[in-house]
């Protein structure tokens, strides 16, 4: 069974917070980071070839929503 973009954006939004919060995580220097994130990107388009990397790094950077589009303001 492949993973879902539910999946997909479950672990995205995991990562954010254990990217912000875990204290080994936000002790990773960028490039450590990046490194971490292509790990896991190849693994989720290991799991689903229809896997867009791109708009879920969007997605982890907040340049874009969970879908690919704008990202929601809030009031």
């Amino acid at each position: 069974m492949s993973m879902s973009k539910q999946d997909f954006i479950a672990l995205a939004d995991q990562l954010r917070i254990e990217l912000r919060h875990n204290p080994v995580l936000s002790g990773l220097d960028s490039a450590e980071q990046a490194a971490l994130v292509r790990f896991l990107c190849d693994f989720c388009r290991s799991q689903n070839s229809r896997f867009d990397a791109s708009r879920w790094t969007g997605y982890l950077q907040g340049t874009c929503g969970p879908n690919g589009g704008a990202v929601k303001k809030s009031a």
